[in-house]
């Protein structure tokens, strides 16, 4: 079976789902894919492909998060379900410990928009409002600096994934609170 007859959103999104049962690892997966889904358009790449290559590529982490396998696991996943060779490369290669070359722009993508979808969204949360709507790039890279706020967000990532892309970071975190923004409500972060 050919990937490309596989890619569309809602099986894409049964998938996720079937994967994953924790509500934050769905809207982390489509946090992702709004600002991959943006960065496609700017692009001119394929927004399908690229949305769903955001939402799908934790879905192994909910079952293996140890990162000897996440990514791994992910890739033989959406193989086996057909997806195509640059969504499989692009997922596993979001994760450094494998050691694959993000030589192509959907890698380097997917790899910039993963860990800042996580501060932008811990930012958010703790607005009284609890809301992305507003929040600006500054506020955003101030909370980066504090090392105890989302602990669990790799800075080092968000740092080497915007120089990868060749974006400057404030621009590219402005670009990801308004690609998330767009999608506010079914994120939790709408006001």
């Amino acid at each position: 079976m050919e990937g490309k007859a596989l890619i569309n959103r809602a099986d894409a999104y049964r998938l996720l789902t079937e994967y994953n049962t924790q509500d934050s690892l769905i809207k982390h997966g489509l946090a992702v894919e709004a600002a991959m889904r943006a960065y496609a358009r700017k692009f001119g790449e394929d927004e399908e492909k690229w949305g769903i290559t955001g939402m799908l590529h934790d879905i192994d982490y909910e079952r293996h998060p140890d990162i000897e396998e996440h990514g791994k696991v992910g890739a033989a996943i959406l193989r086996a379900h057909g997806y195509p060779e640059d969504i499989v490369y692009a997922v596993e290669a979001h994760n450094d410990y494998h050691g694959l070359p993000r030589t192509d722009l959907l890698s380097k993508t997917l790899f910039a928009c993963d860990e800042i979808t996580g501060l932008i969204t811990a930012t958010a949360l703790v607005r009284p409002n609890k809301s992305i709507i507003g929040l600006e790039a500054s506020s955003v890279r101030k909370k980066m600096k504090d090392k105890a706020f989302a602990r669990g967000v790799n800075r080092e990532d968000i740092i080497k994934g915007a120089a990868e892309l060749g974006v400057d970071l404030t621009e590219h975190i402005a670009f990801v609170i308004a690609a998330m923004a767009s999608i506010a409500t079914e994120l939790g972060l709408g006001t």
